[in-house]
C-alpha cells in the first residue's frame, strides 16, 4: 500500500507543488488537501492518512496545533515551513511532530521526511539540525560518554552525519556506496543506542566528534 498523505497549507500553489512531488513517487499518494489547520485536523481524523504535511503558519490552527491535536493518533505529522525559527522546531517536536523540513530544502528532502516519519524516524532539515545541536551540546569534557567502540570508518561517518550530510554526500566524500553508508549508520545506531540520525549527531556534538578532523 502506498503512503497516504494529507497536505495542509494555506497557499494553493504550495499544495499543488507538493502534490506533484509526492504523487510522482511510486510509494506515495496524496489523499487530501486542507487550506487551514482546523480543516487539516478534521480531515486527518476522518481519512486517517499515514502522514500529514503541515505548514506552521495557517488560519484557524497552526502547524504546532495540528501536531498536538493528532499526537494521540497513529498519524505522523511533518511540519514543512519557510520559517526555521528555533522555537517552532522545538515546539513541533515537543508536541509529537515526526519531522521539521524547510520548504527551501528541496523535493528530495521532502520525500525523505515522509518516508522517515512512516518508518518511525525523525528528520529535521540539516540547516536546522546543526544549529540546534551545536547550541545544546555540552562541552566535550563534560559529557562523560563511554567509548562505544566505533571503527575508524564509523567515526568518519558519524562526523559527517553531525555536519548534516546526506547519505549520498557521505558516500561521495568517503568513496563508498550509499548502501555501505547506510549499513555503517545502522551499526553506529546499535552501538550508541540512538534512535535515528539526530541521536547520532547529538552524541557526536556532545563528545566533540562533530568538528573533529578525519583521521
Amino acid at each position: 500500500m502506498p503512503i497516504r498523505i494529507l497536505i495542509a497549507d494555506d497557499q494553493e500553489g504550495i499544495r499543488g507543488a507538493f502534490r506533484l512531488i509526492l504523487d510522482a513517487q511510486p510509494d506515495m499518494t496524496v489523499v487530501a488537501e486542507a487550506a487551514d489547520g482546523l480543516a487539516a485536523i478534521e480531515e486527518a481524523r476522518r481519512l486517517r492518512p499515514d502522514v500529514v504535511l503541515t505548514d506552521v503558519r495557517m488560519p484557524l490552527a497552526d502547524g504546532i496545533e495540528v501536531a498536538r491535536a493528532l499526537a494521540d493518533t497513529d498519524i505522523h505529522v511533518v511540519v514543512v515551513t519557510t520559517f526555521g525559527l528555533e522555537e517552532y522546531v522545538r515546539a513541533a517536536l515537543r508536541h509529537g511532530a515526526s519531522g521539521f523540513v524547510l520548504k527551501r530544502s528541496g523535493p528530495a528532502l521532502l520525500v525523505e521526511a515522509v518516508r522517515a516519519a512512516v518508518s518511525g524516524d525523525v528528520l529535521i532539515s540539516p540547516q536546522l539540525t546543526v544549529g540546534l545541536l551545536r547550541r545544546d551540546a555540552p562541552a566535550p569534557e563534560e559529557s562523560g560518554a563511554p567509548d562505544p567502540g566505533l571503527t575508524a570508518r564509523e567515526e568518519e561517518v558519524v562526523r559527517l552525519v553531525a555536519q548534516a550530510r546526506t547519505n549520498a554526500e557521505i558516500a561521495e566524500e568517503l568513496f563508498l556506496s550509499p548502501g555501505t553508508v547506510k549499513n555503517h549508520i545502522a551499526a553506529v545506531q546499535r552501538k550508541l543506542g540512538a534512535r535515528n540520525r539526530v541521536g547520532i549527531a547529538a552524541w557526536a556534538w556532545s563528545t566533540g566528534r562533530a568538528a573533529a578532523s578525519p583521521p
